[in-house]
């Protein structure tokens, strides 16, 4: 009896695991529509204010802009960061930029020579320490907004490198709405051909940018912005009550706040920021586990606000909801992985029951769903798509492996509703921009790695590799067919990034 009514409470959450992840899987649907529908009035209004600026603002009428760098030990790249800054196509004496820098390392030696030489050449360029590393990023931020003279703050992390007309493409967005809180753009790839992972994490940014966040800008729906490459007007970061160290994601938690108080975002799809990505399983996941744990801590702090204001429509709630919670989908999909084995060898179902047909294709539906969108944003971008599908089911165990990464993360926000350690993405700089077969190192002495600890989570990686496997070749010889091979998929994709989190851990200097 306790038995029969432990399998049926699994049946029950596994059922609504799925439909669940349906959900999510079919608002991928609904972002293509919406960026759809926008796409070219998104396109014609950034001409026509493009149009504006260069026949109605002469340079002597530009606003002052101060530029931050929150740095924490990026000797590897801070030099190319601070070089394509200063090499800005704007006024010099309306363009100041502050190097919010927090390091432990020579990177602060680097950067006070550099300082030292920019100011020299004529930049104003402010070298700002602090004493402890209060609020991370969010405190950076915060201290180096008490000493700027810009009425508009752009920001980048140490990874981006931006373009020189980068502020000509951004601020005349803000100049032309006074209601504009911040101006977002799309992030580039200066690595995407480093290796296979490189290339993965590409695709999915590409979808996020290119179509969702054209689709939510474009629609009056909440858009974020993203941390960097973007520029915020400094009075709707103080309206919105300045920046915040109570989330993991101050990026997203000051976006929502600044929205819920009227500001409107701007997101420019065809402004691209190149950027450096994660070379390294576990630099991937320490950022993903930063993402997943921030959003849901925003959730729980700002969605009540968001679903109890008369003034935002059903749709823009709903849509704010999948928004924030969006890093669910690993805790459901660990879940599902967990019950389906003991379902499958105890209650053995039939894939020809009206059970599992559905269940089978409500799958499918919410697979093909952000397959489709990550496809589309590699057509739109003129993509080679061709390769890009091939590498989708790569995305996709890649997804489903980051699953005990990203549902500790989740777990953690529910428990720890406030702040965390802010741990920064490692970058390596030219290294990381060589093809992994053709070396990709810098000479002796030039690079250093900022290796991470190993987390002990790549155990668990193998043990649900080695679980979803065993759930393959239960459904296969119990049921005897192939719609069972997404178990397949989840077994491969824990399994490597298992297997990556090791290899990579150890070999951190090496490409690959």
């Amino acid at each position: 009896m306790a038995l029969d009514l432990a399998l049926t409470i699994a049946l029950g959450l596994y059922v609504l695991c799925s439909v669940l992840l349906l959900v999510y899987g079919l608002n991928a649907y609904v972002m293509l529509g919406l960026f759809w529908r926008s796409r070219r009035r998104y396109r014609q209004e950034a001409r026509r204010v493009h149009a504006w600026f260069t026949t109605s603002v002469p340079d002597a009428e530009l606003p002052v802009v101060t530029t931050q760098l929150p740095i924490f030990n990026e000797r590897n790249v801070i030099e190319r960061l601070l070089q394509a800054v200063c090499a800005f196509d704007y006024p010099r004496e309306k363009h100041e930029i502050q190097v919010l820098d927090d390091s432990t390392d020579s990177t602060t030696e680097i950067v006070a020579g550099l300082t030292m030489k920019l100011r020299a050449a004529g930049h104003d360029v402010r070298h700002i320490r602090r004493t402890d590393r209060r609020g991370f990023k969010a405190g950076a931020l915060a201290e180096g907004l008490r000493r700027a003279r810009g009425e508009f703050v752009a920001v980048f992390d140490a990874d981006f490198v931006p373009p020189p007309d980068f502020l000509r493409q951004t601020v005349p967005f803000l100049l032309a709405d006074e209601h504009c809180g911040f101006v977002q753009t799309r992030w580039g790839h200066r690595n995407r051909g480093f290796s296979l992972l490189t290339l993965l994490q590409s695709i999915g940014i590409d979808g996020h940018f290119v179509v969702e966040q054209t689709a939510r800008a474009g629609n009056g729906l909440f858009c974020n912005f993203n941390g960097t490459a973007g520029v915020w007007r400094a009075a709707a970061i103080a309206d919105a009550g300045g920046w915040r160290a109570d989330t993991l994601t101050e990026d997203l938690d000051l976006s929502y706040r600044c929205m819920i108080r009227g500001w409107r975002p701007c997101f420019l799809l065809d402004v691209v920021t190149p950027a450096e990505i994660p070379t390294d399983i576990n630099a991937l996941k320490s950022q993903q586990r930063r993402w997943a744990k921030g959003s849901i801590q925003t959730a729980i702090q700002l969605l009540p606000t968001v679903l109890h204001r008369p003034d935002f429509g059903w749709f823009q709630k709903l849509q704010a909801v999948l928004h924030l919670t969006h890093y669910m989908i690993h805790p459901l999909i660990l879940l599902m992985t967990i019950l389906v084995l003991p379902l499958i060898t105890l209650l053995q179902i039939r894939f020809t029951t009206p059970f599992a047909v559905p269940l089978v294709a409500t799958m499918l539906l919410a697979l093909l769903g952000p397959s489709s969108l990550y496809l589309a944003s590699q057509i739109l971008t003129g993509r080679d798509w061709r390769r890009s599908l091939l590498a989708l089911p790569a995305l996709v165990a890649l997804g489903i492996g980051l699953a005990v990464n990203n549902s500790r993360a989740v777990l953690e926000a529910v428990l720890d509703r406030a702040g965390g350690e802010f741990v920064r993405t490692p970058k390596l700089g030219a290294a990381a921009e060589a093809p992994a077969d053709a070396g990709g190192t810098t000479g002796p002495g030039q690079l250093v790695v900022y290796r991470q600890p190993l987390s002990r989570l790549y155990l668990v990686e193998f043990l649900m590799g080695f679980w979803a496997f065993a759930a393959f070749l239960g459904y296969l010889f119990a049921i005897g067919s192939l719609a069972g091979a997404l178990l397949l998929v989840q077994a491969v994709g824990f399994t490597c990034v298992g297997i990556l989190s090791v290899r990579h851990h150890r070999y951190a200097a090496r490409p690959g």
